[in-house]
């Protein structure tokens, strides 16, 4: 896990290359402390950061050239199955144990072909001495960021926004359009940035800089499995899943330094730590936070599994004000703006000082299996989407009694039951309506990125069962945009590597196609459950789910109040802001007015600080 940073000029190049890209890559120390290295040869310029995972010797720094000279390469992230395409390539006398040589070697023999080989969470860039030409590459399911910026002159990019702008070359103009998707979904939705200019390489892409031209493309599409699966047999399909995910896991263990795992006692964290106790070498090294208070303290869970599994159990406690003396750490921590990761910071800086390098997490089990309360609102009308669909316009009269603020509203005013009309109201956190009050922007009326992607997706997500698309959906939003690029930000501000197994592209391939029938939760996640048979005790599988929950509304009107009312008295005077509305807001909550949530305030108050810090 590290950080990489690079420029590509299509002209004469800057004579201060080296010190640029050495800015570049000081900006992002913290997700690389053990070595720094950086390539300057002509037009391009290559940096790099990292944080020693597998082979830790100074032979594995990178840049890292192939054997032939030919190839430089930069890498943040890891190659699960290194050991298996390393067998496949016999004639190179390998310099290290290192998945970045075997990726390399690997680029020289096959090139773009190569990715098909690859499992693992990854993003790259690959200069070619001879063709004079870059590759820049993102895992499939957009683990680990990427983020570019074009003009005339040069492209530039890095695994985060700050790298970017730590150039000096790109303005630091605020996107108002990641404002709109920002205040909907409590984060900036793929392929923008809050930076106009500045995107995010969507998932499963590569691109392509030769002769002064830059191509995008696309290696892998989420709603194309590489294989033909047959669900006919249930025990079948339970078997699968299992071994599947005993793959995953096992692959994720592949490491040179201290492993451990997050056991917050649910279904999917401790379905992760059975499985390593099953396939592992040595007994798993869990981590609990847990809380004094009972509402939010899952510990006794946490236990149960420790015990059953005989794991090296860690309970860390916590005082929830932690979180109140850790919140400047973890609002300079975010690379970019984000309503939740907060809580990530501090879980993921607390393991870290517990001497562990990289962590297994169980997020993504509810993305898979129908986890979230919306999966049964879609599937439920799905099952009634031809009645849906032909009743547009009595549904719309009946929703002008509504608030406009309603989700109901927004959800009858809709004009079919397809996922990309359903989906982004769902996961909104601010609606529309509201939106517009705070911003009073009328192009604010346009569609979320979200809902484009989901669109262009159309044809596609509709021959998949209906959890499946939700599945789907989740995935290219929440997911990619607000969970994954919260754990990467904020465990790689404490250097802390944290691997997904559920976010196996093989095992979300083969479970996208399973119907309905066998996924329904007539229990929470009962197929998962189910197809793990033995290894999750019934006190597990059936407890009330309680989430890792903070008094955030306590906070915000007492411990957080001054802070919360400077930021709040200077984003209402920012020019896309009405200041008459973000006031009326805060002093709603602060009145305990019901129609307003907390979340909506911290939104703002986040926003402010991450401009105050990085663009003011």
């Amino acid at each position: 896990m590290c950080g990489i940073s690079g420029i590509i000029y299509f002209k004469q190049p800057a004579s201060n290359l080296q010190n640029i890209i050495r800015e570049m890559t000081n900006a992002m120390a913290h997700r690389g402390p053990n070595a720094e290295g950086v390539f300057v040869n002509d037009n391009v310029a290559l940096g790099h950061r990292r944080l020693s995972i597998i082979d830790l010797s100074n032979g594995a720094n990178q840049p890292f050239t192939d054997a032939s000279g030919r190839y430089r390469i930069v890498f943040n992230g890891e190659i699960y199955n290194f050991e298996t395409v390393k067998a496949e390539i016999k004639d190179c006398a390998w310099r290290t144990s290192s998945d970045t040589e075997v990726l390399v070697e690997a680029w020289a023999r096959w090139g773009i072909q190569s990715l098909s080989k690859f499992k693992g969470m990854f993003a790259f860039a690959v200069w070619d001495e001879y063709e004079k030409s870059l590759h820049i590459v993102r895992d499939r399911l957009g683990i680990k960021p990427l983020y570019f910026f074009q003009d005339d002159t040069a492209l530039i990019f890095a695994s985060e926004i700050r790298s970017v702008l730590a150039s000096g070359l790109v303005p630091k103009k605020v996107n108002e359009r990641a404002i709109h998707d920002y205040l909907s979904f409590q984060s900036i939705q793929s392929p923008i940035s809050i930076i106009e200019g500045i995107h995010q390489l969507p998932a499963g892409s590569f691109l392509l800089i030769k002769n002064g031209n830059v191509e995008q493309k696309s290696y892998w599409d989420i709603t194309q499995p590489s294989k033909d699966y047959e669900y006919g047999d249930v025990k079948g399909v339970q078997q699968n899943i299992y071994q599947l995910l005993s793959n995953a896991v096992e692959q994720r263990l592949v490491s040179d330094v201290p492993i451990g795992a997050f056991l917050s006692g649910g279904i999917d964290s401790s379905a992760v730590v059975a499985l390593m106790a099953k396939v592992g070498k040595t007994a798993p090294e869990t981590f609990n936070i847990s809380f004094d208070e009972k509402d939010f303290d899952e510990s006794p869970y946490a236990e149960l599994i420790a015990k059953k599994y005989k794991t090296n159990h860690h309970k860390i406690v916590l005082q929830p004000t932690v979180m109140l003396d850790e919140l400047s750490n973890a609002l300079n921590a975010m690379d970019t703006p984000s309503g939740d990761g907060v809580n990530t910071y501090v879980v993921s800086k607390a393991v870290k000082q517990a001497g562990i390098t990289v962590a297994l997490s169980g997020v993504g089990g509810d993305e898979l299996f129908a986890g979230y309360p919306f999966f049964q609102k879609y599937y439920k009308l799905n099952q009634r989407k031809a009645l849906w669909n032909n009743s547009f316009l009595l549904r719309k009269m009946s929703a002008s009694f509504l608030s406009d603020s309603s989700k109901w509203k927004q959800l009858l005013q809709t004009k079919t039951a397809s996922i990309e009309e359903i989906y982004p109201v769902l996961r909104q956190v601010i609606s529309p309506a509201n939106i517009r009050k705070l911003t009073k922007r009328d192009t604010f009326n346009e569609s979320s990125e979200i809902n484009k992607l989901l669109t262009a997706y159309n044809g596609k997500l509709q021959s998949f069962p209906a959890f499946s698309q939700v599945s789907i959906a989740d995935l290219l939003g929440y997911t990619q945009n607000t969970l994954l690029k919260d754990t990467d930000q904020m465990s790689m501000a404490v250097a802390l590597e944290v691997r997904e197994p559920f976010f196996d592209h093989e095992l979300i391939e083969y479970v996208l196609g399973i119907p309905d029938n066998l996924k329904y939760p007539h229990y929470p996640k009962k197929l998962l459950v189910e197809s793990l048979g033995d290894l999750l005790p019934a006190e597990v599988v059936h407890r009330k789910k309680q989430g890792f929950v903070m008094p955030w509304h306590h906070w915000l009107r007492n411990e957080l109040k001054d802070f919360c009312e400077q930021h709040i008295n200077n984003i209402s005077n920012r020019e896309f802001f009405s200041r008459e509305s973000v006031l009326a807001l805060w002093n709603d909550f602060n009145n305990k007015e019901s129609n307003v949530n907390w979340m909506e305030v911290w939104m703002l108050v986040v926003l402010d600080y991450w401009l105050c810090k990085n663009i003011d």
